[in-house]
């Protein structure tokens, strides 16, 4: 996403929409989430679309924003039940779990991957 998203904040043109843009990104090891997010910004505002994003740092894993919302997840997934647990102790504060994302494989029973699970309804550029 990080290479492209000047290209992608350019290239999305569609003026009967009132459109605005939510850049959600994880460390994925980056030292300094502050710098991170300034850097989103500056490549947002090189698009020409900064009045129009919203660029937001998930400090431990993506996945922990995927686990705040069961019932997306199951409606994205097609896995019923999820969204029964989301009263349960651990996914009213998936801030605390040790690794969200391995959480999230087990908890669709293996539907959710990592990678192609993040990008499974992204738009072909």
């Amino acid at each position: 996403m990080d290479k492209r998203l000047v290209q992608q904040l350019q290239g999305y043109h569609n003026p009967a929409a009132a459109v605005r843009f939510l850049v959600v990104r994880d460390l994925d090891g980056h030292p300094d989430c502050q710098k991170l997010k300034r850097h989103l910004l500056d490549k947002c505002r090189a698009a020409g679309k900064e009045a129009l994003v919203r660029v937001r740092i998930a400090c431990t894993e993506l996945e922990t924003i995927y686990l705040a919302d069961l019932a997306a997840v199951e409606r994205a997934l097609g896995v019923r039940g999820l969204d029964r647990q989301q009263n349960t102790a651990k996914f009213r504060a998936p801030d605390y779990l040790g690794s969200p994302s391995r959480e999230l494989a087990t908890l669709t029973g293996g539907a959710y991957q990592k990678v192609s699970g993040s990008r499974a309804n992204r738009p072909a550029p």
